[in-house]
């Protein structure tokens, strides 16, 4: 039996409200706010993707509404595109040396990649993410040799649990790193590599003033999302590394303009 059109409409109208507001959001967050079942979540998702008012992603939904000024939490963003995450995260590791100093910016991408670098020889990390830094506090990697030495640049957390403001960018301009391995909040052709958080945009900034190459780590969902403020330009990347669901006129895009463009899963 067909849903009242109606009531069917009110609630869409609030799942776009509620994206917008957040720039993600859960199937599992809606099913439990809203009251209805899982499939009525994706039914209503299909039709907001279907009218351009969302894009679709695992497990979820992002916004398409243009600039967005607020951050989704870092569990929230967890949940979503699991898997390119995971493949973008494998690509990017294999750009960190032994013996070398990186970067790792906060966000759940990031956080992925910082995974997958506990084993590696000698590896000094600087990172103003929590979760990461959490991550590789010190400890025995499996064949029992010291974990990476982790430095973290102090200052005031985000939504997204990343350490932003004057303190973390006093730290960074004193550093110099091999690598930055930076998240996105939203990468497109005329705004660059953005994040809705205007403090979190002046700490990466000082990240990239502070690192000899530049990796943006973002899976094909966040072309075309447009954060608040500019971080990056597409020109200053070195390495933009991304997944197999990147469409054709991003790989276009990012060809032309990054130093290097790598897609997960490809060979």
């Amino acid at each position: 039996m067909a849903e009242p059109g109606p009531l069917a409409a009110q609630r869409r109208e609030l799942i776009l409200d509620i994206v917008r507001r957040k720039g993600a959001v859960r199937v599992a967050a809606l099913v439990e706010q809203l009251g209805v079942s899982d499939m009525t979540i994706r039914r209503d998702l299909d039709v907001l993707a279907r009218s351009g008012s969302v894009e679709k992603v695992h497990g979820g939904a992002v916004s398409t509404s243009g600039t967005t000024a607020d951050e989704p939490g870092f569990e929230a963003k967890s949940a979503l595109e699991s898997a390119a995450k995971a493949a973008v995260a494998d690509a990017a590791a294999e750009l960190v040396k032994p013996g070398s100093v990186v970067a790792i910016s906060g966000g759940t991408t990031t956080y992925a990649v910082a995974h997958r670098l506990r084993d590696i020889a000698g590896l000094t990390v600087v990172t103003n993410s929590l979760p990461v830094a959490e991550l590789l506090r010190p400890s025995e990697s499996k064949d029992g040799a010291a974990g990476p030495t982790v430095l973290v640049t102090g200052g005031a957390p985000t939504k997204s649990a990343s350490l932003v403001g004057p303190l973390a960018d006093q730290a960074i301009r004193s550093l110099q790193v091999d690598l930055l391995i930076v998240g996105a909040h939203g990468v497109s052709e005329r705004a660059g590599v953005t994040t809705p958080n205007l403090a979190e945009a002046q700490t990466n900034r000082a990240l990239i003033s502070a690192a000899t190459q530049l990796a943006v780590v973002a899976d094909h969902s966040k072309w075309g999302i447009v954060g608040l403020s500019r971080f990056a330009e597409l020109s200053e990347i070195d390495y933009f590394v991304s997944d197999e669901g990147l469409g054709t006129q991003a790989r276009a895009v990012l060809g032309e303009n990054v130093g290097r463009l790598i897609l997960a899963g490809s060979h």
